[in-house]
């Protein structure tokens, strides 16, 4: 009884057979299914080969919703360079509550307003990596990917010492604010608190003096990540007038990056408006304080940036549709030029249709038609 069971569940999974196996002696090759066949194979190989390097490839998904962080402070990474004295300029922040925010994180460092020629190409390079930037979107994702292999977009150190006197300032540091609106300026005099706001020092200071001519070596919101550029990084204005304003208009996006090399909670910002200036001319109409003014607000959404793989489940798939594809598509094709090479054969009577020549064997001809005897014809 159980090896009847056996051979009838045997049998019952042989009918359910979707393979059938053909003999080898109902099988014929010809040259024309082999070379289909080497180049099926080999376009199989390409694309799975190509496809693993997409497998391999990874790609940033972005995601969208309400930033609901309002009591945490927020960074400002800042690294400029003022063509004036260090002790004739202050920098501060005046956010949208009229509130002053200590500046204790900033430092003020005499430098040389002028790049030496290694600093000056470095700064060529980094504008074009900006301009690249706007034109190819895409490339920020690439950024994103690689941001623990780039080096921060600091000015790098001088490689000689300067002869020229120290005519520039540079301020560098962080500082931490409220995540509301406000004002990052650098004016001149010192600022100190007042009932009211805040001031600035700039009585005894000359008019002769003022020069806002600058260079953003960098400014960034959040965590600083090495390798990202920030919009703003490497941008150079000199001032064509003693009383100039400055002005930047700059809204702030909250973001997390999540890759596979950093985890960071950040700030991308973009530049909404034309950067404007104007010469501050009381007598012509044209009000103002000279210096260099952001006036940053703060996106309500949030963006979390993060880097996708492809599932193993997913390549294993698409290289089954590959494989299978190729070989249905190819064996399609060969029946179909095949049957189209028999119709044109059979149309103009060519290869095996071509009509055989009458020739004698054995007293037949290809008909099959016996000949005449000389007796029949009597």
């Amino acid at each position: 009884m159980r090896r009847l069971n056996k051979k009838k569940a045997l049998n019952f999974v042989k009918e359910l057979d979707a393979f059938p196996k053909v003999p080898e002696s109902y099988v014929e090759t010809t040259a024309s299914g082999g070379t289909v066949s080497v180049l099926a194979f080999t376009a199989m190989a390409l694309l799975a080969f190509f496809e693993f390097f997409v497998y391999r490839d990874t790609w940033m998904k972005y995601e969208y919703e309400v930033d609901k962080d309002f009591t945490s402070k927020l960074r400002i990474n800042i690294d400029i360079t003022v063509a004036m004295r260090c002790q004739f300029v202050g920098a501060d922040v005046l956010d949208l509550a009229e509130t002053m925010v200590a500046s204790d994180g900033l430092q003020y460092e005499p430098v040389v307003f002028e790049l030496s020629p290694q600093q000056r190409l470095w700064h060529r390079t980094l504008l074009l990596i900006q301009n690249r930037l706007r034109e190819e979107h895409s490339l920020q994702d690439v950024l994103f990917k690689n941001v623990m292999k780039g080096a921060p977009t600091a000015l790098p150190p001088r490689e000689d010492d300067p002869t020229q006197p120290l005519n520039a300032c540079r301020i560098h540091g962080y500082l931490y604010v409220n995540k509301v609106a406000g004002n990052f300026h650098i004016t001149v005099g010192k600022a100190i608190p007042h009932p009211r706001g805040h001031a600035h020092l700039a009585a005894l200071v000359s008019h002769e003096t003022y020069n806002f001519s600058h260079r953003i070596d960098h400014l960034s919101f959040g965590e600083e990540i090495p390798g990202i550029l920030n919009p703003l990084d490497g941008t150079e204005k000199v001032s064509a007038d003693h009383n100039q304003m400055f002005q930047y208009f700059i809204t702030i996006v909250p973001t997390k990056l999540q890759t596979y090399k950093v985890s960071a909670d950040t700030h991308q910002y973009s530049v909404t408006e034309m950067i404007t200036d104007r010469v501050i001319n009381h007598a012509a109409g044209s009000h103002g304080v000279s210096g260099i003014f952001m006036k940053y607000d703060i996106s309500s959404l949030m963006v979390k940036v993060t880097e996708q793989h492809m599932p193993l489940w997913q390549f294993l798939v698409r290289l089954c549709g590959i494989i299978g594809g190729i070989f249905s598509t190819t064996g399609m094709l060969h029946s179909l030029v095949g049957f189209c090479i028999d119709v044109i054969c059979c149309r103009f009577k060519l290869g095996v249709y071509k009509p055989k020549s009458m020739s004698v064997f054995d007293g037949h001809v290809n008909s099959l038609t016996p000949l005449l005897s000389e007796n029949a014809e009597h």
